[in-house]
């Protein structure tokens, strides 16, 4: 019994995650409307054995395709040797050597099999780089960096298990992102924090400021005539649209508010564990003073911020703006390019989002730390040993 009272916390996390994982195991149970006929096909890893026919001329460049034997790794003909195709464009197929791995995509048709190579087989190359991550912010955070990895396994889990399972059902993309966005943040923060103080105000502060984030975006995209109908892949997406229940002309907006959580997120916690430890250090700081200490250190985090999630949508745009200078588009035409403004629309609102979350979360930490009161008959706080001497003198005066 007192085994149990010791580990109250731990078995109701381990039951309450059991839970959700069972809820998200049938949440996934779908389905999915087959948008193309992928019968008899499956990807497959090969591992080169011969090359037939090479596609590497006198001068060093590939041209055409390789035709090359390959022995299959798994599936339904794992041990068979089989020839395959392999093409040199950049997106798919690969420039084989024998004793490579790659993966092949297996086509049986009428009891034949038809086989090209799909890529290269850097399945575990991108699990060790992912392991190398987590295991860095374990060694460098210790207890939070775990905490932190945790978080961060538990935030990819909800954005692909609940929040495109609820899109597919035909739940509003936005309604979807607001849910996950709670959720992570909660989680999240009582991971990193606790229940405590800055926990809750920065849990608040989070979900105020991806709101506002998602506000302004459709507040700005309705100004200037933008939707989320004026993506780039939206023919693609409008025969998704027809085939099932996703409402795509939200995606713009869900997208805007889930790559807005992190900065946010960041920001919440860092000015709620500021005013935290101030007031720790000085419990007699007034509700002013405290949030008059918020914003400076936000001050500094708003800029460096800002610049963060500006980089990261040009980033994510870069082929475009090589494109606009190299053809020496016009200003006048950059300006009312769709691209160039749903861009803008999401730089601009999802930055808005953290230079406010900073005023926010600093008005209610200060608020939410100066409601504490001493409570009666506790003992008075030790006065430090400068401040008795000093005492002293003034009474010897």
């Amino acid at each position: 019994m007192q085994w149990i009272k010791k580990h109250r916390r731990h078995l109701i996390i381990l039951a309450v995650t059991v839970l959700f994982a069972v809820f998200l195991y049938r949440y996934n149970q779908i389905e999915r409307i087959g948008l193309y006929d992928t019968e008899g096909k499956t990807f497959e890893k090969a591992r080169v054995i011969e090359i037939l026919k090479d596609n590497v001329t006198e001068s060093g460049n590939q041209i055409g395709s390789q035709t090359v034997m390959l022995e299959l790794l798994t599936g339904d003909y794992k041990g068979n040797t089989v020839e395959a195709v392999s093409s040199s464009s950049y997106l798919y197929g690969a420039h084989c050597e024998e004793g490579m791995r790659v993966i092949a995509e297996v086509n049986e048709s009428d009891a034949s099999l038809y086989v090209t190579v799909y890529s290269y087989d850097r399945t575990w190359m991108l699990y060790a780089i992912v392991a190398l991550f987590l295991v860095t912010l374990c060694i460098i955070g210790g207890r939070q960096g775990f905490n932190s990895a945790v978080a961060l396994v538990f935030t990819f889990v909800c954005i692909v298990f609940l929040f495109l399972p609820m899109i597919y059902r035909g739940v509003s993309p936005i309604l979807a992102a607001v849910a996950v966005a709670v959720l992570t943040t909660f989680v999240t923060m009582y991971l990193i924090g606790g229940i405590s103080s800055k926990s809750v105000t920065s849990m608040i502060g989070t979900i105020a400021g991806v709101g506002i984030s998602a506000v302004l975006a459709v507040i700005f995209g309705r100004l200037t005539g933008i939707s989320g109908y004026n993506v780039s892949d939206i023919e693609q997406l409008q025969y998704v649209g027809q085939m099932t229940d996703v409402k795509i002309g939200e995606l713009l907006y869900a997208g805007i508010l889930i790559s807005t959580l992190g900065a946010v997120m960041d920001v919440a916690m860092s000015v709620a564990s500021t005013i935290n430890e101030i007031h720790f250090r000085n419990p007699d700081l007034s509700r002013k003073e405290l949030f008059t200490s918020g914003i400076r250190v936000g001050k500094d985090m708003m800029g460096t911020m800002s610049n963060t999630l500006i980089l990261a949508f040009t980033g994510s745009s870069i082929n475009t703006l090589v494109f606009m200078y190299v053809y020496g588009y016009s200003a006048r035409q950059i300006t009312n390019m769709y691209s160039i403004g749903i861009e803008i629309i999401q730089g601009i609102a999802s930055t808005m989002g953290v230079i406010l979350t900073v005023p926010l979360v600093s008005v209610i930490c200060a608020w939410h730390l100066k409601m504490e009161r001493p409570k009666q008959g506790a003992p008075a706080k030790k006065k430090d040993g400068k401040t008795a001497v000093r005492k002293k003198v003034l009474e010897s005066v």
